[in-house]
């Protein structure tokens, strides 16, 4: 990473030289170009050189500890060796992410839909441990998060759970949470203490672009409504606005009741139903072009084991580019720079090595 940085560095040097000359206002069109390099190169050189003051900082203070003596300087010093270690592989994260080139889908809206799988009671706690995660990480980007369908568990959670996000740069960070999500903790109801194992899936849904419209025959729907209700069969309210959209010839079904009016949850539930329909047709565009997946950091695919959660050891493992951080708590916070970034990076690698 650091000699693509070093490379990244002597660029900035080179386009910041280029833009001081008077004759690139001749250009409009290298001009514009040339300040869109800029930005992206500057973003690279301030995350590089915050990532360099951290580390210095830890180097400084591990030598100042050696040499130390009192103790209450000796704890102060300390403190922030621990403030370092941990704000290090954040912005080493966010580093990796610069330094792979933007690609023109990055900006696209995506739809997670989370659910829960094996254990019971225990996946659907998790279903929510991972909205609220996903959404803190939304809040970190600024990005907009919205509900679109949810099923809330008895014991606490969802078993299933619909939202949109959009936002800068969101398909891009998103876009590798798609498959099995497993977790390994001890349950609250667990009184011998014992570590039981639960899953996840999450599927990753492209929010259709103008150029892959989706236009559906009203015939080929069946729209069924009915009452709403949360969990353990309390009432949310007392008029038929749940909807259920069933498109007949894929037998693709969305729902939404989460919304008092049934107009707007007819409307959340052919949003979703539409993403579904143009994930389902962008599958096999992709499957018939045979280099297309072998690009690709997994396939999305929900059967697909990607990551495993342990909280005891408060470790997370990507299985896919075989990456073990010891930093779960932060994750659990909405950190997911830690893996988005080293995930990104790999698929740019992949597909340049291809």
């Amino acid at each position: 990473m650091e000699k693509k940085i070093l490379a990244l560095l002597d660029r900035f040097s080179d386009v910041e030289a280029a833009l001081a000359d008077p004759a690139v206002f001749d250009d409009h069109k290298g001009y514009k170009e040339l300040t869109r390099e800029h930005a992206y190169l500057l973003n690279v050189k301030n995350a590089y050189e915050r990532l360099d003051r951290v580390r210095r900082s830890l180097q400084e203070n591990r030598e100042l500890l050696n040499e130390e003596s009192d103790p209450e300087m000796k704890s102060l010093l300390n403190e922030e060796i621990d403030a370092a270690q941990a704000a290090i592989p954040e912005l080493e994260a966010a580093l990796e992410l610069l330094i792979v080139p933007p690609d023109p889908d990055d900006d696209r809206n995506v739809i997670l839909e989370l659910r829960a799988g094996t254990g019971g009671d225990e996946a659907a706690l998790f279903v929510g441990d991972c909205v609220r995660m996903y959404q803190l990480y939304a809040v970190k980007k600024g990005w907009k998060v919205e509900t679109l369908a949810s099923s809330p568990s008895e014991a606490g959670g969802f078993k299933e759970y619909i939202m949109g996000i959009s936002g800068e740069k969101v398909k891009r960070l998103l876009q590798y949470e798609g498959g099995t999500h497993r977790v390994q903790r001890v349950p609250e109801t667990e009184a011998q203490g014992r570590v039981h194992t639960s899953a996840i899936t999450v599927a990753v849904l492209l929010e259709p672009t103008e150029e892959e419209e989706v236009k559906l025959d009203e015939k080929d729907l069946r729209i069924d409504t009915y009452r709403a209700s949360g969990a353990g069969g309390q009432h949310v309210n007392t008029t038929d606005s749940a909807v259920r959209i069933t498109h007949l010839p894929s037998g693709a079904v969305a729902y939404c009741q989460d919304e008092r009016s049934q107009h707007k949850n007819k409307e959340r539930a052919m949003r979703l139903l539409v993403a579904k329909i143009a994930d389902e047709q962008r599958r096999k565009r992709e499957q018939e072009e045979a280099n297309t997946r072998a690009s690709q950091v997994g396939t999305g695919d929900r059967s697909e084991r990607i990551r495993t959660y342990n909280f005891p050891q408060n470790r997370v493992s990507d299985h896919r580019i075989n990456l073990t951080l010891y930093h779960l708590d932060q994750l659990m916070e909405g950190e997911l720079d830690m893996l988005s970034g080293p995930l990104v990076k790999h698929s740019y690698q992949e597909k340049l090595s291809s």
